[in-house]
Parts: C-alpha cells; structure tokens; sequence
C-alpha cells in the first residue's frame, strides 16, 4: 500500500520562549497528522511532537508535564486522545492494507478500486468498499449467477418499457441448469438484483443514516420471564429513538437481551426505508420490468439490508453507550483515588461483621500492621462489654489517633459502639470514620494480599485495607482491579479492552499526578509510575529490601534494567524524601536541576534557601534561564514546584459523620433531611451514602433547582452533600432522594449559611 509519507524535519523549539533546538527527523503519516489535528482543533506540530514523543516511549503523564515545549503545553486528555486517534488510525491502515493484499492476490484490484480503498476515511467506507468483492459462501444470488441468470437481471433491472421478463425469461430455462421455469429465472434474477441494491455503496450509506435518525428501539418482555426479569421492568414493552437513546438505556436494553429477558430490535418505519430503496432503484413508469425491480427491492430491505443495517447501529449506538459509560466510570474513578488522604496516623481499622464478630486491625503511621483481634458486639452484653474494654485497651496500647470502619452490613451499628465507648475510657477526641469498603473483600482474596500477608488470616485482611483506604486511598486502592470498586455504569456490559486502557490511564495518572515516595511504596503503587510497569517496580522493591532506602533519585539508575529512557520517564514522579538532594522530595526533574543550580549560585544561595525563601524565588527572572531544552513553560512549573515542593494536590481531610438514629432503611421517612456522601455518579443521577446500607438515588431530575445536563457538572464521587429523601420502597429496597436547595460539599446553604456545622469538620492538626 501507499501511504503518504514524509520525511519531516521538525523543530521542537517552536514556541515562544523555547529557542531553537536540534531538529530530528520523523516518518510519519501526513494524512494521519493533518487528519487529528484538523479533528481535535490542534495544531499540526503539536500533534506531530506528541506522536514522535509516544513512538520513542514517552508516557502521557511524563509528556504532559516534562514535555511542555515540545506539545505546545498540551494537556493529559489531548494527549491521550491523540495517541487513541493515532492507534484507530493504524489499525484501518492495517485493515486497508488486507483488503488490497486479499484483492491483488485473487487478481480483483484495479486502479480505479484501489483510488476508492485508499481514500476510505472510515472503517464502515471500507468495508462497505470491499463488500462485493469479500469472499461469500453460495448465497442466492451465487446460485442464481452459476445458472447462468445474471444477464437476465441485467436486462430487467434496466426497466425499459419495452421489455418483456417473462419473454426475456423464457431463454434462459434449462433444466441442465437446474431452471425448470420463467418464475424460477426470474426469481433468482430478482436474487441477483437484490444482492446488486444491497452491497450498492450509496446505498448502504443512504441506509445507515435512516437507521441512525429514524431507528427506533423497540423491547418486549420474553414471555413467562415477567416475573424472574423484574429489574427490567421499565423495558418490557418499551420504544424509543436510538439517536437520542442515553448510555445507560442502551446498555440496560442489551442487558436484558443478553440475560434473555427481553426481545431488542431496532429499525426506522418500514415504510421509510423501502420509499428511499423505490426512490433509488425504480425507474420512470410502474412497467412490468420495475415490478420485479421493486419486488428485489423489497427482499433486499428485508432479507439482507435489514440485518445488517440493525448490525450496524447496534454496532454505532453501543460504541456510543461505551464510551459515555468509560468516561463516568473514568471520571468517578479519578475522585476516588484522589480523595484527601488522612495521611500518617496510628489507626485501628474494623471491618463490621455480626455472626463472626467485627475483625481488627492495628496500623502504624507507615501501614504497617501491629496486631489483630475480634470484637464480638452482637451476641450478649457480657461479650460487648468485654469488646468495648478490648477497644479501650487497643487505642491505648498502639496509641491510636483515628479509627476506620467499614461501612458494609453492621457498620454503623460498629459506630455507635465505638462513639459510645469514649464515654468509657477512649479519648472524646478521637475521630471515628466511616470507610468505603467496597473491593475490600477482593483484596482479602488476591494474589496481592496473600504476598503481603501470607500468615494472616484472609477475615483480617479486609480491616486492614480498609485502615490503609483511610490513611491514602490511592496507594490502597491501586491494588484492586478498578471494576470492583463500585463506581462504575454497566462496567462489565461495555468493552472491556477498552474500559481496561481507560482505568489504566486514570490510575497512571493520579499515581503521577501525586507522586511517589519509592522509600515505602508498594509494589503495585510503584507499578502505575510513567517509565516503571510491574517488573522494573518488584526490581526496585527487590533493591530497596537488599540495599536499604533509596537516598538519592541518581541511585535509581543501579535498580537491574532500570535505564536511562525508564529513568527519565520516571524520576521526576519518584520521591526520596529526606535525602541528599532537596530537590529529589520535589517534582522538580533531575534534568531541570542545573538550572535550579544555577539559579541559586546566581543569588548567592543554596538550593535549599530557594525553597525555603520566597523573596528569593522572586528575584528569579526565569527568561535567563531558558536553556536547548527547557523553556519558559518547564522553567514555570519548576518556580511553582520551588515554593511548594513535592505539594499533594488532594484536599484536605475532612470527618463526616452520618444523622444520628438513621441507621437502617426502616429508619427513613419522606422528608428526612440527611447528611451523605456521593458513591456513584451515572448519567441518570448520583447514588448516595446516607449510612442505611443501601444507596439512595438522587435522579437527575432531583440534582439541583435548575435543569442539569450532567450529574458530573454537579457532584463528584466523595463529595459530601445534603439529601433530602422523597420516598422509600422497602420492597424493592430503593431510595429516592432530592438534592433541590441542597448545601455544597462544605455543608453551607444557597445562602451561605451553615447547613450543620458539626457534619463537616477539618481533621485536627
């Protein structure tokens, strides 16, 4: 095949405040590059930096940030999609690349055809392209054509007025041929006719867009699984148009389909669509000849263009679902993991239980587990009094200074305990915290846990992720398969190669996003930073354990197969806190450090008054200091990261505590104003926390006193909120809640009044 490809030389010194750098040559796709750049409204060599940047290894985190000449200071999301754009560009050259080897081979290719196949800008065009000449297997109109029928159809489908098919027929019965009759020749001439309407290109494009304005789902329950497919009650006799049809909706109705609950077709008014085929195919005067054209016409609509057209917007409308559906997951996923951190602190973690008793676990300020026990509170006052004295003795003993409890069945019941217990002997002061336990239990099980705890038995490991979700959520929640965190959308319904990429990419980049201390970090955490992957972080956890801490980033160059492109993608992410450079505790890039040298041998000063100084940072004029490789967008970040080096860009901590006395479901009553934390955000509303063990919904509808297009513009995963409950169906167990004249996440009316001011409160210091 022949690409348009060039050789470019390119400079990445074509910003303001970047001079001229040495230019490097690149083959690239012209196409490809104007095409993405024409699409995502950048320029040419910003997409062009960032496709050379990828192809020599470079992450999206280390390029948006480390890279900022060279992109024009494009962000994570542009890069990202540049690099998605790139890969789907790639695979339809590889698919275009097949198409022409296919046709060469069985001596099909003309010029004119390989003209068209180059040109398809879409993998639909192509393969609509490729249709009549794809390998079939004997369809009717393949049987039609050995008997000899083509001509036939040939002559019929011209509708002239002069022509006779049952007379033109007549030449063609032979019954050597296996057409014993007029009606069987012009049968298989309508066949051939058909096949012609159905793999017309213009046709087939025409078709689609019906589908894709005028197609209209359609369900209908299964017969006799009313009853088992409750949940898809809303579907069972259900239409409406696919083009307006929202993520959730498509995904459920395919749901129900998949679970053989429901019946799913999807089709535009049969009329419409045989009107566009009449209109295409059927000529002057309704004659003889254009009966049976319109008779092909029809079969053609039915029995072949139907199918595949719903094939296709099925196809188009689930992408459509998928990717609206990976966002929010994506989306909520990256609240999550960046939710403020407690930080160093000496907590007791219990996971509530009631038949097995409330399991324990005893956390230093690294994470690192002191002891275990079991308290049971549910079974005899005497065996609850002896629980509370166990607590007692276990804050005291571990010097506990916060306490984390999971928040599945029994858990605020747990609260009460422990809250009651400081009347008792526990410190008044000592913050109780609700925790989100969802995934705990699949950590206790993983291959994860089993290396980190072998002789610990799997009932206490789940109390002590759930302590370490506390202190940093994201350094424990990296070792979970995201998809069981609980905060997705149809996550197991969408694809999942690319839910996969998605996650992946959120999770890289909050890991880089918040950067690592390599001194305590965790194998797993280590295995998301930019230049890492799982085996360079088990080498540096494997050197760490048999050299000691690192005291350097520079001695991350002696970890086994660590090299220099894998250095560079990841010191600036890495973190040696305490050690013998100041700058290795900051974000600051090890390429960058001349420069903050120099800076500081220019003010007569160490690199350590220059964090510490402000009125120093600001006689820094960074335009002298821009440099072949560094320019003024680098040396900005570098200022910034000099006053507040190695800052946590989480929030702060902040306690919660859930309506006293509302505990279970059969608490609620319409009415009830709550305090509660968003769980879930979906494009149909937000699932909140209001500590009955079930979720509550607030609808879309219900989200704010104006008309919200988006949940996301409105809430976030952990915010904190202020729900009013409109009804409860203890039946089904759901719960509708309003958040209309709600509070912010700091608890403060419309007005800014507080709203309660003891639901919300900054961790002490």
């Amino acid at each position: 095949m022949q690409n348009s490809r060039f050789r470019i030389r390119h400079f990445t010194g074509f910003l303001s405040g970047c001079p001229h750098i040495e230019p490097y040559e690149v083959d690239v796709n012209e196409t490809h590059i104007t095409k993405i750049a024409h699409e995502l409204a950048l320029g040419p060599n910003q997409v062009m930096a960032t496709v050379k940047l990828l192809e020599e290894g470079g992450t999206v985190p280390f390029i948006s940030r480390y890279r900022k000449e060279a992109t024009g200071s494009l962000d994570e999301v542009a890069i990202t999609d540049i690099r998605d754009r790139m890969s789907r560009l790639q695979e339809l050259d590889k698919r275009r690349e097949s198409i022409l080897k296919s046709l060469e081979e069985r001596d099909l290719l003309t010029e004119e055809l390989k003209e068209k196949i180059l040109a398809a800008e879409t993998l639909t065009t192509l393969e609509d392209i490729y249709l009549p000449y794809r390998p079939k297997r004997r369809t009717r109109a393949a049987i039609a054509r050995e008997k000899g029928l083509e001509p036939l159809a040939a002559i019929i489908f011209k509708q002239e007025e002069t022509t006779d098919p049952i007379g033109e027929s007549e030449a063609f019965v032979d019954s050597e041929k296996g057409v014993e009759s007029t009606e069987e020749a012009l049968s298989g001439a309508r066949d051939i006719i058909a096949e012609w309407v159905n793999e017309d290109q213009e046709t087939r494009n025409k078709m689609r867009a019906l589908y894709a304005d005028r197609g209209i789902f359609r369900t209908k329950v299964i017969s006799g699984r009313e009853q088992e497919g409750a949940k898809f009650r809303d579907y069972f006799d259900w239409k409406e148009p696919a083009a307006k049809a929202p993520s959730h909706r498509v995904l459920a109705m395919r749901r129900g389909e998949k679970e053989v609950f429901l019946n799913l077709k999807v089709a535009p008014p049969e009329e419409e669509a045989l009107a566009l085929l009449e209109a295409m195919f059927m000529k002057g005067d309704n004659n003889a000849a254009s009966q049976h054209v319109k008779d092909a016409v029809h079969d053609a609509y039915k029995r072949l263009l139907s199918g595949s057209m719903a094939t296709d917007i099925r196809v188009d409308t689930k992408e459509r679902a998928d990717r609206v559906a990976i966002k929010v997951f994506a989306d909520n996923l990256r609240q999550l993991l960046l939710a403020p951190p407690l930080g160093q602190k000496n907590i007791l973690a219990i996971d509530p239980g009631i038949r097995t008793g409330c399991k324990v676990a005893c956390l230093d300020r690294q994470g690192l587990l002191l002891t275990t026990d079991t308290l049971n509170l549910f079974k005899s006052k005497k065996e609850k009094a002896a629980a509370s004295s166990t607590l007692i003795n276990l804050c005291r003993t571990y010097q506990i200074e916060a306490v984390a409890i999971g928040n599945g069945t029994a858990g605020r019941e747990t609260e009460t305990f422990v809250k009651d217990s400081k009347g008792s002997g526990l410190p008044e002061n000592l913050p109780v915290v609700m925790v989100n336990e969802s995934g705990a239990s699949v950590y206790s099980a993983s291959d994860v846990a089993r290396a980190e705890f072998p002789d610990l038995d799997v009932i206490f490991r789940g109390a002590v992720s759930i302590g370490r979700r506390l202190m940093d959520p994201l350094a424990e929640l990296v070792k979970i398969d995201p998809k069981s965190i609980g905060v997705g959308q149809y996550q197991h319904d969408v694809n999942q190669p690319a839910l996969k990429m998605s996650l992946d990419d959120v999770v890289a980049s909050c890991v880089n996003a918040v950067g690592v201390e390599v001194n305590t970090a965790s194998e797993q955490l280590l295995a998301y930073v930019s230049g890492l992957g799982p085996q360079l972080a088990k080498n540096t956890i494997a050197y760490r354990n048999e050299h000691g801490p690192f005291s350097s980033r520079e001695e991350l160059k002696k970890v086994p197969r660590l090299g220099p492109k894998a250095f560079e993608q990841a010191a600036g992410f890495l973190r040696t806190r305490n050690g013998d450079n100041p700058l290795d505790a900051s974000a600051v890039h090890p390429e960058a450090y001349p420069i903050v040298e120099a800076m500081a041998n220019d003010l007569g000063c160490t690199v350590k008054d220059l964090l510490e100084d402000e009125t120093l940072r600001k006689q820094i004029d960074l335009s002298q200091y821009v440099t072949d490789k560094i320019g003024l967008p680098t040396l900005t970040d570098v200022l910034a990261e000099l006053a507040k080096p190695g800052r946590d860009p989480r929030m702060e901590f902040e306690i919660f505590s859930f309506a006293e006395g509302v505990k279970k479901i059969d608490d609620l009553r319409s009415g009830m104003r709550l305090p509660g934390v968003v769980t879930n955000v979906v494009a149909f509303g937000a699932f909140v926390d209001i500590g009955v063990h079930q979720d509550g919904l607030v609808h879309i509808s219900q989200m704010a006193d104006h008309f919200v297009k988006d949940p996301r513009q409105e809430v976030r995963v952990q915010q904190k909120v202020m729900v009013t409950v409109l009804d409860v169906d203890l039946e089904r167990k759901r719960i509708s809640l309003t958040m209309k004249g709600r509070t912010d996440h700091k608890g403060r009316g419309a007005k800014g009044t507080p709203a309660s001011p003891f639901l919300f409160m900054p961790f002490p210091k």
